[in-house]
């Protein structure tokens, strides 16, 4: 029997899976790490703690499963993307990684579309500059720290770092590859026409692989760290949401899914590049060779309920918290008893582009209970995503119903409230390691195990229940919904005085 590894390195931890050549779960383990705020709006990570995670996920995953390290056919990686990594000429780690939800980059995109022309970022790039990308954070280092710039010899991202530690080569795919803003998304290769503009030199960035193709093997100090044999083949995987793709099987033309993690997604495949010139929504590409996908971003779906948990759930406690507040939620009525719930903790992306939003609670009155704002979150969070997939199909991408995945669809209230606010019905995969599972297909496929990605994502991936949409909920949602869009154009003005505030 042969062994796939799907390790996915997340914002709030790493998840490691061990997959038979069935593509049945064998084991499994994931270990959590700290995000670090230094300011309002910036966001951190130490990747040392990253490569710890896999280390000790890798180790723990093989010991669950008792197997023979070389049984193991191929690895493949998932991970957070945007994340700035820099490492000097002894690749020894400059500074903590500025991960996807920094918000500090607004004069960068400023500068990166003076610099580029805003056209030409669209025909290029796909996108706008956006202060979530990784051309804007390298810009910000060049601006602010030129000291750690000058010494930066190597940009990776977060899963390539990893890739890094495991087989000393620098390399990245297409999908992780589109959300740095320095690729040719149509043309699949990095753009010199960009990189020049803005004066990164390429030497700085990786070989860009096809998401099933080798990048390298697994060296000798890794192997000693976890017990795996050397050699193990590394397959150049992707970002995570075009991972959840292929383990959720939206490979084809049509075909959407949506997953509550830390942030939240509403992802479209398709078969050519199609770009939203309002910059609402992103185009990059995808897992499968020759394809593309058009994607919605709620910053902080998950995170807003993580907040919620850290701040006003302290005194719950055991490994069912999030179930808890699931029953918690289950107590208000819909509409949270008239409280919404605006999810900008981080500033937000889809449809607004704004990095200086922040969340609200809008209605908040004396009769209202932990529970009302339980509910209100789990809505907000929806009404984002809502938001998403009427961007989507605006575009003339149908959505007739939708796969859930990602933490939040372990919930069977936040899956319900998701189901009725968007008026979709909704299926939920009976295996929830979306990013990981998609990983280890793309591994499979690269060794040869699987004829292809899209075979081996329809063979192995099955929707397991539904959740059927209410009609009158629906209904009383979009009265809701409206109220939610009126908001954020009601205090845009303000989010700016906000900031201007010491």
């Amino acid at each position: 029997m042969k062994y796939l590894l799907g390790i996915d390195i997340g914002t709030s931890g790493t998840k490691t899976v061990l997959f038979n050549e069935h593509m049945q779960q064998v084991a499994s383990h994931t270990e959590e790490y700290p995000m670090y705020q230094p300011h309002n709006g910036w966001a951190e990570q130490d990747p040392s703690h990253w490569y710890k995670a896999v280390v000790d996920t890798v180790k723990a995953v093989a010991e669950k499963a008792g197997i023979d390290s070389g049984a193991v056919a191929a690895i493949g990686l998932s991970g957070q993307m945007h994340g700035l990594v820099m490492l000097d000429k002894a690749d020894k780690i400059l500074r903590n990684a500025i991960i996807w939800c920094d918000q500090r980059t607004e004069k960068e995109c400023r500068m990166i579309t003076e610099l580029a022309g805003a056209e030409k970022l669209f025909d290029i790039t796909a996108n706008p500059a956006l202060t979530g990308f990784t051309a804007s954070k390298i810009m910000w280092v060049k601006n602010n720290e030129p000291d750690i710039y000058e010494k930066c010899r190597h940009i990776l991202l977060p899963k390539d770092y990893i890739r890094f530690m495991m087989t000393g080569k620098y390399a990245t795919d297409v999908s992780d590859a589109s959300g740095m803003q320095l690729l040719d998304v149509p043309k699949r290769q990095w753009s010199d026409e960009i990189l020049n503009a803005l004066s990164i030199d390429r030497e700085l960035l990786g070989t860009v692989y096809e998401s099933v193709e080798i990048t390298g093997y697994t060296n000798k100090a890794f192997s000693e760290l976890t017990g795996l044999k050397e050699g193990i083949p590394v397959v150049a995987g992707a970002g995570d949401n075009a991972a959840a793709a292929v383990g959720t099987s939206t490979v084809k033309e049509g075909s959407v899914f949506t997953t509550i993690g830390t942030s939240g997604v509403v992802y479209a495949h398709t078969d050519k590049p199609i770009i939203d010139r309002k910059g609402r929504v992103h185009t990059f590409c995808c897992a499968v060779p020759g394809g593309w996908h058009v994607m919605g971003v709620t910053q902080a779906a998950g995170l807003s309920l993580k907040w919620f948990k850290d701040n006003f759930c302290k005194d719950l406690f055991g490994d069912d918290v999030y179930k808890k507040i699931d029953e918690m939620a289950a107590q208000a009525p819909i509409g949270s008893g008239r409280l919404i719930y605006l999810p900008y903790l981080m500033g937000e992306r889809t449809p607004h582009l704004d990095g200086d939003c922040r969340g609200v609670f809008f209605g908040l009155s004396a009769s209202h209970t932990r529970n009302n704002l339980a509910r209100a979150v789990m809505e907000g969070v929806c009404f984002s995503l809502c938001d998403c997939k009427d961007v989507l199909e605006e575009m003339i991408i149908p959505i007739d119903n939708m796969i859930l995945c990602g933490g939040g669809s372990s919930g069977d209230v936040w899956t319900k409230i998701f189901a009725d606010t968007l008026g979709l019905d909704t299926y939920r995969l009976g295996n929830a390691q979306g990013p990981a599972f998609g990983a280890a297909i793309l591994a499979g496929t690269g060794v040869g195990l699987f004829e292809s990605v899209v075979s081996a994502s329809e063979k192995f991936i099955e929707p397991k229940n539904v959740v059927r949409y209410d009609k009158e909920a629906n209904n009383t949602y979009k009265k809701i919904h409206g109220i939610y869009k009126k908001l954020y154009t009601s205090l845009k003005s303000n989010y700016k005085e906000l900031k201007a505030l010491p």
